[in-house]
């Protein structure tokens, strides 16, 4: 049982750390000239002219959902350039003026359903523009929640999720994972809510009065910023009923006053998780790891947004048994955050490396049978995923490929299998000391995958020609499936899960299976292990005997509700309508709209009856998702 020291547990939101001040004069990271470093979801030319620096000054509004102010943007030109194109997907532009208040001309181009239009703006020798704009009440980035959405039920709550290209909705700047940029920020909220985002805070947990909005209610305001280069969509805010509570002396958690305790509780161990971290692969460069633990409609596990990790609430389970989240985020510090895809066609960069890196966190925290577990669980969704997408030769199953196009969560899974085929082949110790020099020589900078692998030739391969055929490593990065070098590991507690699946799949009783004490992780390779086909009075029995269909276990709920609907189960849809009207996570929701829409005239409509009456709960991210699945 790990208990919080008693002064930790004591801290309260006023609390909440400021940081020492920043670099005055912060870095400005390289942008790649490669080939493959041309990033195809942009309209920006920063080989031109590039944003280095976005400073945001913004108030939100909660009745006309709208953000509204100005950004002014340093700008890093070519000689000789003239104009500086960012990305803009609905933005209502007001004016644009150079540093000085002179007036620029800009012109919105054709906007594509996809990236948006090009913001083209004239700069006239500008090293500074301000752009005076209002964010359009459907900003794809931002989620505006009603108080009925959240926790507490008194307050409304806003928060944004950039990941990939979100957030030129709501930020005008070149919204490319390849043109890194610092970024400061003061956000005016109403009275009574709390402000966060992903930078240090300047003002405390309190902020400072503002003045008064036009239906006279009282504001205030919240200054942010962050003095390293990172690449736009991690610029991340949030504004709500929040509360903040230490767990170690440079971590804590953000939430709503009611799930504080328990959000501290299930992420006790984080300190444990970045001393973990640094061991491995370096010092943690970004001051503070706090977390936000957001409203069931948050559309992924995590969100890595630096100094402030965004959580889904799904993993408040009691026993901490999906802090593998908050590792998987904690990683992102060094692959991704630090060291950042080019591209969305190199995605696998950032969260192959995660995942790979979550791994070995939590075997140095939870030891090595924890980590067999879920290293033997993530390579069932790599056959799963592979199989889905068409089998080893569909084009999807390549790491490197058309941005998005990637099946599945290969970029997690076959990701991090590469590199855990690099690691015994090459041994631990010599391959955790390529990659802490990996991330020291590309700290806050942009990578591709043919950078990484120069990288490799030149410090870990020297020149080895029989180590570079026994790794297939244009193999793993280019070509689709799945090397015949690659290592799986395999797990003793799940061995005995399996033996208890066999007896259960073979017609024994599942009164025998006796699952108390199990971890989600158990849970789930049970589930997705029986058989597909099942009678009505089989799935009675599994239900009735091992609580399914009241499970309160989020992750729990979508592996049974997939088997109960692939056999038209109808006394679990109750299940599975509090399950997708209640939580708004991809990764739970999306497989189980799938299996209903693939049973056709049974399943579609109820499909639609749910999302009809979840959608407005969704973030405009799961949102989209949902509708592609269910047709809409």
């Amino acid at each position: 049982m790990r208990i919080l020291l008693p002064l930790l547990a004591a801290v309260s939101m006023v609390a909440a750390p400021l940081l020492a001040a920043p670099d005055p004069t912060p870095a400005v990271a390289p942008v790649l000239t490669t080939p493959e470093a041309k990033d195809a979801w942009t309209h920006a030319e920063p080989q031109v002219a590039r944003v280095t620096h976005v400073s945001l000054d913004l108030v939100a509004d909660f009745t006309a959902k709208r953000m509204s102010g100005t950004a002014t943007l340093d700008i890093l030109a070519a000689p000789g350039a003239t104009q500086i194109i960012l990305d803009d997907d609905g933005l209502e532009i007001a004016g644009i003026t150079d540093g000085a208040g002179k007036p620029l001309a800009y012109k919105v181009g054709e906007r594509d359903k996809d990236t948006g239009a090009p913001l083209t703006i004239q700069l006239s020798g500008a090293t500074k523009i301000v752009i005076r704009y209002t964010s359009a009440p459907d900003a794809g980035a931002l989620q505006w929640l009603t108080p009925e959405q959240t926790a507490g039920k008194k307050k409304p709550y806003l928060f944004s999720q950039g990941q990939p290209i979100n957030n030129r909705s709501w930020i005008p700047t070149q919204d490319s994972p390849g043109i890194r940029q610092t970024w400061d920020a003061r956000i005016t909220v109403p009275d009574g809510l709390v402000a966060v985002m992903s930078g240090d805070r300047i003002d405390g947990a309190k902020g400072q009065k503002a003045g008064k909005s036009s239906n006279g209610g009282g504001l205030r305001s919240f200054r942010f910023r962050m003095d390293k280069p990172v690449p736009p969509y991690l610029i991340a805010m949030a504004v709500g009923d929040l509360a903040f509570k230490a767990v170690g002396p440079r971590s804590g958690v953000w939430t709503e006053p009611s799930m504080l305790d328990a959000a501290a509780y299930e992420v006790g161990d984080v300190e444990k998780m970045i001393a973990a971290a640094e061991a491995l692969y370096g010092p943690y460069r970004w001051g503070r790891y706090d977390m936000l633990v957001l409203p069931p409609s948050f559309p992924y596990g995590g969100m890595e947004n630096p100094t402030l990790t965004f959580l889904t609430p799904t993993i408040l389970t009691g026993d901490r048994s999906n802090t593998d989240v908050v590792a998987h985020e904690l990683a992102h510090s060094w692959s991704g955050n630090l060291v950042t895809n080019a591209t969305w066609s190199d995605s696998w960069l950032n969260e192959g490396f995660t995942t790979y890196f979550e791994n070995r966190i939590m075997e140095a925290v939870y030891g090595p049978e924890h980590a067999a577990t879920e290293a033997d669980l993530l390579w069932d969704g790599l056959v799963k995923d592979i199989a889905t997408a068409g089998g080893p030769e569909a084009a999807t199953t390549r790491l490197h490929g058309d941005p998005g196009a990637t099946a599945g969560q290969l970029d997690y899974f076959k990701g991090s299998t590469f590199l855990r085929t690099i690691e015994k082949t090459v041994g631990r110790a010599k391959w955790d000391a390529y990659l802490r020099g990996y991330f020291d020589r590309h700290a806050f900078q942009p990578q591709t995958t043919a950078g990484f692998l120069a990288d490799l030739h030149e410090n870990l391969l020297k020149g080895d020609p029989a180590l570079e055929l026994s790794l297939q490593l244009d193999r793993w990065a280019y070509a689709s499936g799945l090397p015949d070098n690659a290592v799986r590991v395999r797990s003793e507690t799940l061995a005995a899960i399996d033996a208890k699946l066999a007896a259960v799949n073979a017609g024994g009783p599942v009164s025998a299976v006796s699952p108390k004490g199990w971890t989600t992780q158990e849970w789930l390779r049970f589930l997705n292990g029986l058989d597909r086909k099942q009678s009505a009075a089989r799935l009675k029995e599994l239900d009735e005997t091992l609580g399914l269909t009241g499970s309160s276990n989020a992750y729990v709920l979508s592996a049974w509700s997939e088997l109960a609907i692939a056999n038209r189960y109808e006394p679990a849809l109750p299940g599975v309508e509090r399950l997708v009207t209640h939580v708004g996570r991809g990764l739970l929701i999306y497989p189980v709209y799938r299996a209903l829409v693939k049973q056709g005239d049974w399943g579609k409509p109820l499909a639609g009856k749910y999302f009809a009456e979840a959608k407005a709960g969704y973030h405009p991210v799961a949102a989209a998702g949902v509708a592609r699945i269910v047709g809409e």
